[in-house]
C-alpha cells in the first residue's frame, strides 16, 4: 500500500510540475475546486494534530469546510512550491490525525483523476490499489456515504475480482467504479449495465 502511495505521489509531482498556468486554474472534478486547489490539498497529508484542530475550529466543526479552507489557504503559494513538496512526501509513513494509511491511498488515486480528467490527460490507476481503495471507500460511511448513495446497485469490476452491493448491475473498470463510489461521475461512460441509466439520472437531478 505504501509503495503504491509513494509511486502515486511521485507521479503526481511530475504531473503538477507540468501544469500550465491555464491548467492550474481549470475547474477540477471536485465541486468549486480548481486543479491547483486539489494539488495544494495533496501536500497537506502530513497535517499535525495542532494544525488540524485549528482548522476544525476555523471551519466551525464542518469537515467539508475544513478541507476546502485548508486547501485554499495552501493554494496561495507559488505554483513551483508544490512539486517539491509532493516529492518530499515520498517515503514518508506519516498520516494526518485520526486516519489510516488507506485514506492517503484513496486521496492520491482519486485526486490524481480530479486533476487529470478535466485537462484531458490520461493517468493510469493501478488495479490492485484501486480495488483496495474502492473497498475502503465503500466500507467507510464518512465522507463518501457510498452504500447509501448507491443503494440498489451491484457494482462489479471487469478487470479484477471485486464486487459490492446488490441490485441493478453496474460494471466496468475498477478505476471508474472508484470514482463513482467517491462521488465522481466523470467516468460513467466507461460503465455498463442496467443501473447506469439510473445513476446518470441521479447525477442530473443532483446538479439541477
Amino acid at each position: 500500500m505504501w509503495r503504491s502511495i509513494d509511486a502515486e505521489r511521485a507521479g503526481l509531482a511530475d504531473l503538477v510540475e507540468d501544469l500550465t498556468p491555464a491548467e492550474w486554474e481549470t475547474p477540477s472534478l471536485c465541486d468549486a475546486w480548481r486543479v491547483g486547489d486539489v494539488a495544494a490539498h495533496l501536500t497537506l497529508a502530513h497535517m499535525g494534530y495542532r494544525a488540524a484542530l485549528v482548522a476544525a475550529v476555523r471551519a466551525r466543526g464542518s469537515f467539508d469546510r475544513m478541507i476546502r479552507d485548508t486547501a485554499l489557504r495552501a493554494a496561495s503559494l507559488p505554483r513551483a512550491e508544490y512539486p517539491p513538496r509532493l516529492r518530499a512526501m515520498v517515503g514518508s509513513r506519516r498520516t494526518a490525525p485520526f486516519i489510516t494509511p488507506m485514506e492517503p491511498l484513496i486521496d492520491v488515486l482519486v485526486h490524481g483523476q480530479d486533476i487529470a480528467l478535466p485537462l484531458g490527460r490520461t493517468r493510469r490507476m493501478p488495479t490492485a490499489a484501486a480495488a483496495a481503495a474502492a473497498q475502503r471507500a465503500w466500507d467507510t460511511g464518512f465522507p463518501f456515504r457510498a452504500r447509501k448513495r448507491l443503494a440498489g446497485f451491484r457494482l462489479a469490476a471487469t478487470d479484477t475480482d471485486w464486487t459490492v452491493g446488490t441490485g441493478a448491475p453496474i460494471e466496468g473498470p475498477i478505476a471508474a467504479l472508484l470514482l463513482l463510489i467517491t462521488g465522481r461521475y466523470a467516468a460513467v461512460d466507461q460503465l455498463t449495465g442496467d443501473g447506469v441509466g439510473a445513476v446518470r439520472r441521479r447525477e442530473t437531478t443532483r446538479r439541477t
